[in-house]
């Protein structure tokens, strides 16, 4: 049996594995000061760092910063070509977040999204795909400001659902 036989056998064909290393086109954000006061107060988080000016010039930071998961309501762009999902159904696998720099209200940052691995399981909800991506968040100085880690699961046949086009 070939290599790629195997991987048709799997589930996981020629075509999903040249994912793999693919990036996103680059989407870049302004971060503005509404957008982070409106997810703050979204998230129950009171922090002055995020919406008083005086405060935020006070501090280390020297100006207003976004909460950390604020990156997580940016969005990157699509892939170049469509990615060839063989499963109707999504769900998430869980993100695993890095910070390394604060995002300032001002800063443009630039989003990517690169599949890092593409494996397959079985389980009780039978073959399942599990893709692996890395999405990176640049500010304007060519600094990582953040990364995540997020692993999104594929499964089952019917009727796809709305949005899973878009992991």
């Amino acid at each position: 049996m070939t290599a790629s036989e195997t991987s048709a056998s799997n589930g996981i064909t020629e075509d999903i594995r040249s994912f793999i290393g693919i990036e996103s086109d680059p989407v870049t954000y302004e971060i503005e000061r509404h957008a982070v006061e409106r997810f703050a107060c979204a998230v129950g988080d009171p922090n002055p760092l995020y919406t008083d000016e005086i405060a935020a010039r006070k501090s280390s930071y020297g100006g207003l910063i976004a909460p950390p998961t604020f990156v997580r309501s940016l969005l990157p762009g699509a892939y170049p070509k469509p990615y060839p999902e063989p499963f109707a159904h999504i769900l998430d696998g869980g993100s695993e977040y890095r910070f390394h720099e604060p995002v300032r209200v001002g800063d443009r940052i630039t989003v990517t999204r690169k599949i890092i691995d593409i494996f397959q399981k079985q389980g009780r909800l039978g073959t399942m795909l599990f893709r692996v991506s890395v999405i990176s968040y640049v500010n304007q100085l060519g600094q990582v400001a953040a990364s995540q880690t997020t692993t999104t699961i594929t499964y089952g046949t019917g009727e796809k659902d709305l949005g899973i086009d878009g992991h």
